[in-house]
């Protein structure tokens, strides 16, 4: 299909494919109605206002509380201070500017040539991606998190090294998926990073063990261990090795335990070459796979951690099988086996996103990339083509500082470095909803 050659045209183009989004996000999927913001925002005042106890707290009706690390309660103190809306609307804007904050980095300075009708266009796509859409719904904070370790990313592909760690640091103090990213400055001998990582994670932790001891106690000692406080392992939205393995009926540590090591080794090797290569977007966006396979419980809207993975793919030269594994992952398919997965189908299509996952793992470009022709030069009535969120294009090396000595900066004509370069009561309580629950709610985490 042409692209339109006017703007009219493609304020058209634009608008219609709006609709077209819009009309399927309200039908297809499963709106969250904030079950996640709900258990934040409820804790916070519960602890805050009643002289509750973090790990107490239960979204009413539910079996749900708080399973981060209590740092995470601690950054979230803010939300005693405002209402139930406007925490909603704070969600919102802090997770558009951390998506914002992720898409430059992932695009890198070439992001204004895309000019309003590519990022449009970028919008709409994005908003189709699961994991995106249920990260707003859930009010969730998975697109913050990447975006920090995404900022450290563009550090050391720029040759900011000095200043890596902070973002990994924090984030492994919010949630524990991303300590695996202090894992790969150590494979990759980045030591100052990873002690600045470590310290800021242990930082941020010892100041919440500060101000609430017995929460830090009891969640070190207990809640961290106990996993279903979190979901069941079966549940069709945990798209982990230990999903795939709870859906077949394997119960047995043992057998997770393996598939964990080995899933390791690979990411050890891969992300080791790709880091020794400088090619630092495909090392995080290899960390960022292995994250979400070797935790017990990846929950759908955890896959977020996907996207520099899209980026590596468009950067390499395949863009088609970027957009192909992106259209899977906006579709939902995996709930069509919300109610059985038994079967070779319940086996295919109930994992199928861990299956993207584990091949992306597995198959990721790695390296430096091969010479393309430079791209041709615009005329002043041409548009570039809309950037894929699944896989944004990647800065020219030339907007890149000089990486450090030692270190191989592969380029390309459009990538570089960073390679980055029903109605439920009325409740008193604060998060009450007149609004239906979800009978079995995916996520509290």
């Amino acid at each position: 299909m042409r692209t339109p050659a006017t703007d009219r045209g493609r304020l058209l183009l634009v608008l219609a494919l709006a609709l077209v989004v819009t009309a399927f996000t309200a039908t297809v999927p499963l709106l969250r109605d904030w079950f996640d913001l709900r258990v934040y925002y409820g804790t916070v005042d519960a602890w805050t206002h009643r002289g509750g106890r973090i790990y107490d707290y239960r979204v009413p009706g539910t079996a749900y509380g708080f399973t981060y690390p209590p740092f995470a309660a601690v950054g979230m103190l803010p939300m005693a201070l405002v209402d139930w809306h406007t925490a909603i609307a704070l969600a919102l804007l802090l997770n558009l500017a951390a998506l914002a904050v992720a898409l430059r980095i992932l695009t890198g300075r070439g992001w204004r040539r895309y000019g309003w009708y590519g990022w449009a266009l970028a919008a709409c796509l994005l908003a189709l991606f699961e994991p995106l859409r249920d990260t707003f719904s859930f009010g969730q904070v998975n697109v913050l998190l990447l975006a920090l370790v995404l900022l450290d990313a563009w550090l050391l592909a720029t040759g900011r090294g000095r200043w890596a760690g902070w973002g990994i640091g924090l984030a492994a103090a919010v949630k524990l998926t991303p300590a695996l990213f202090i894992g790969l400055l150590l494979v990759a001998r980045r030591w100052r990073a990873a002690a600045v990582a470590t310290a800021v994670a242990v930082g941020a932790t010892a100041l919440a063990a500060w101000v609430a001891p017995d929460a830090s106690r009891f969640y070190w000692t207990d809640a961290m261990w106990d996993t279903t406080r979190i979901g069941r392992l079966d549940y069709v939205s945990n798209q982990s090795l230990q999903g795939i393995l709870a859906r077949l009926g394997i119960p047995d540590r043992a057998v997770w335990a393996v598939a964990v090591l080995l899933v390791l080794g690979v990411w050890a090797v891969r992300s080791r070459r790709a880091a020794a290569a400088g090619d630092w977007a495909a090392a995080f966006a290899l960390t960022g796979l292995t994250a979400c396979l070797v935790s017990p419980i990846t929950w759908v809207h955890h896959l977020v951690w996907l996207l520099p993975s899209f980026a590596v793919l468009v950067r390499a030269g395949h863009p088609r099988v970027a957009g192909a594994l992106y259209a899977v992952l906006c579709t939902s398919v995996v709930w069509l086996w919300f109610d059985d997965a038994s079967g070779v189908d319940g086996f295919v299509g109930s994992n199928v996103y861990a299956w993207i996952t584990l091949g992306l793992l597995l198959w990721l470009p790695v390296g430096p990339l091969r010479a393309e022709r430079p791209p041709l030069t615009r005329s002043t009535n041409a548009t570039a083509p809309a950037p894929s969120p699944a896989a944004p294009a990647i800065a020219h090396a030339g907007d890149q500082p000089s990486p450090p000595s030692g270190v191989t900066t592969a380029a390309t004509g459009t990538a570089s470095g960073p390679g980055f370069g029903l109605a439920r009561k009325a409740s008193s309580d604060p998060t009450g909803s007149t609004r239906p629950a979800a009978p079995n709610p995916q996520s509290s985490s």
